[in-house]
């Protein structure tokens, strides 16, 4: 009599799971494969490049890729957070209460501790520091690379007290500095119309660092309001998809301009094959046409797609292929600059 009484009482219970999906397993391989391949690049990537071509690896190339790959990383994930933010603003309805938990404060630490060690670099004159008395600390306020190697530290630390603060949008500002600092340490004075190179890395990093860096926030929003309010989360994917055809599209013209300056358009093929910087920069540009066909991908199952959430996958895979577009960016900053023949 008990059983009979129990079975009516069990199934509707039953009947209100939602089954659960299985992740792909085959996601998942791939994702570890990239993230292995991101953290393999600053330790086999200026070996690879420069097998063969007859160019000669500077002291420290690895560490300094590694390094300035902690920068950018850094960099994408506290403006990252700001963007996105900015974003989830514009959508109504949005819990921005109940917001992703911030990694603003540990990239600021990790920034920092990225940009010391640039520093420290450039103290040595631009050789591994083997020992404190090999730096030169007091001399970076004499050298341009010092003093923006400086800026960038103090500006990650006003960065870290920012993300602290009740205001962490204010992170911006600093990290603006940042990108600033890094676009004109990548064109010396020396350099044929370094004003107009540095305009061009500017709005490059620019782009890049708000693309990369606000699509991963974005998918923390929408994996955090997957259940709660995927209809938001799904709306701010969407309006984030729209402002990065903009951005790819500055990224792909500032990136084109830059390599026929570095490159005369005679050259480009020969050199994309036989120099270390040549080849990086094919291998970016690869990872980049990877990554704009998962953004299509996304964006096609965002618009038709009767679950809108399912466009989650692919960006899910853009973001992964990004990290790996940014530490090859590392090493292209850490490699010898093609010959203008």
């Amino acid at each position: 009599m008990d059983a009979g009484a129990a079975t009516p009482h069990a199934a509707p219970l039953a009947s209100h799971r939602a089954p659960r999906r299985r992740p792909s397993t085959g996601h998942a391989v791939a994702v570890l494969v990239l993230v292995a391949v991101a953290a393999l690049v600053p330790l086999l990537g200026p070996s690879a490049a420069l097998s063969g071509t007859g160019e000669a690896e500077a002291p420290g190339t690895a560490g300094i890729t590694f390094l300035r790959t902690v920068m950018f990383a850094a960099l994408c994930v506290q403006l990252g957070e700001v963007y996105a933010t900015r974003l989830a603003r514009r959508v109504p309805g949005a819990p921005l209460d109940r917001a992703p938990r911030s990694w603003a404060a540990y990239a600021a630490g990790a920034g920092i501790v990225a940009a010391l060690g640039l520093a420290s670099v450039v103290a040595t004159g631009n050789l591994v520091p083997r020992q404190l008395s090999d730096m030169d600390i007091g001399g970076l306020c004499q050298s341009r690379d010092g003093r923006l190697a400086l800026l960038e530290v103090n500006a990650f630390i006003v960065a870290l007290l920012c993300a602290r603060s009740r205001r962490p949008s204010g992170a911006a500002l600093p990290l603006a500095a940042v990108i600033v600092a890094e676009a004109l340490r990548a064109h010396p004075p020396v350099e044929d119309t370094p004003l107009i190179g540095t305009g061009l890395t500017l709005v490059h990093l620019t782009c890049g660092v708000l693309w990369a860096g606000g699509l991963l926030q974005v998918l923390r929003m929408l994996r955090l309001w997957r259940t709660s309010a995927p209809e938001a989360g799904a709306a701010v994917l969407g309006l984030y998809a729209r402002v990065a055809a903009v951005l790819f599209a500055a990224i792909t013209v500032t990136g084109v301009c830059s390599t026929l300056r570095r490159m005369p358009a005679s050259t480009v093929a020969e050199q994309l094959t036989e120099t270390a910087y040549g080849r990086t920069l094919l291998a970016k540009v690869l990872l980049v046409v990877a990554v704009a066909v998962l953004a299509l991908l996304a964006r096609r199952r965002l618009r038709r797609a009767a679950d809108r959430v399912s466009a989650y996958s692919p960006a899910r895979a853009e973001v992964v292929v990004l990290g790996v577009v940014v530490a090859v960016s590392a090493l292209l900053t850490a490699l010898p600059l093609p010959i203008r023949w």
